[in-house]
């Protein structure tokens, strides 16, 4: 038996696609009435999904659920799902906003109603925690081929809006080069440092070949910085690739300064 999930529960039912017998042994709820199957691992976009069936298909997916929609990574699994609808009342693993939405703010993605790129990029940056709020960014930045630009545009449609300071901030920080949130972590760093790369994820090729990308670079000094992740120092495969990578880009006059925290 193959039935996509999540999916209702009395819908199912009615469908005959499932019996009462089924749907208690081989399924498990997520929400009230929406079901996926027992032992299974729920994404984010999962549980978007299932938060959008709970709601009766009304709502609209905002926040991080609207992210995860449109392809966002780095989105952890445990935070709840997130809706913009009228109404607010409570349920568990499920967040909910009111804010008004324009025509223009909304979409359809996969047959689910979210919030567009821009508008998801407006509710995450205003967020607390500006790091975080640049690490989101990034990430839908990178997914969508968002221009920054167009958030920008939305300041003056909704002027006076909690955390447009922030907004601002976290928009001209953002980047949608960044590959990780840790890569994120390593700009800002440099950034507050005075030393903003130029550049991010830019291709080396030698006379004839490519040598690699370089996370974060200043072509005009010929500095890199990379950050690595645990498996570059615990893979030997991955170590020995990346000694020599850097080897080749030394051989070019580059100097790579690599990070990890």
């Amino acid at each position: 038996m193959v039935v996509e999930w999540p999916f209702v529960g009395t819908e199912a039912l009615a469908a005959g696609v499932v019996n009462r017998y089924q749907l208690a042994t081989r399924f498990e709820a997520i929400f009230r009435n929406v079901y996926v199957p027992k032992g299974q691992a729920i994404s984010p976009v999962d549980k978007a999904i299932g938060a959008w069936l709970w709601s009766q298909r009304r709502p609209t997916a905002a926040g991080l659920s609207a992210a995860a929609l449109h392809g966002s990574r780095w989105i952890d699994a445990a935070l709840p799902a997130e809706l913009n609808q009228a109404s607010r009342h409570k349920t568990k693993g499920i967040l909910l906003s009111s804010e008004g939405l324009d025509n223009d703010e909304f979409c359809t993605v996969d047959g689910v109603t979210a919030t567009t790129p821009v508008r998801t990029a407006f509710d995450l940056g205003r967020r607390r925690n500006r790091t975080t709020a640049v690490i989101r960014l990034d990430a839908l930045l990178q997914a969508t081929g968002l221009d920054t630009r167009e958030v920008e545009a939305l300041f003056a449609r909704h002027r006076g809006a909690r955390g447009i300071t922030q907004l601002r901030e976290a928009v001209e920080l953002a980047d949608p080069g960044a590959e990780s949130p840790q890569e994120t972590r390593t700009r800002l760093v440099l950034t507050a440092a005075g030393l903003r790369p130029t550049h991010t994820q830019i291709e080396v090729f030698d006379s004839f070949d490519f040598v690699g990308r370089i996370d974060m670079r200043w072509p005009r000094w010929k500095v890199g910085v990379e950050y690595d992740g645990l498996q570059h120092w615990t893979n030997p495969g991955v170590r020995n690739r990346d000694i020599e990578r850097q080897a080749e880009l030394e051989a070019l006059g580059w100097r790579i300064i690599r990070v990890k925290f």
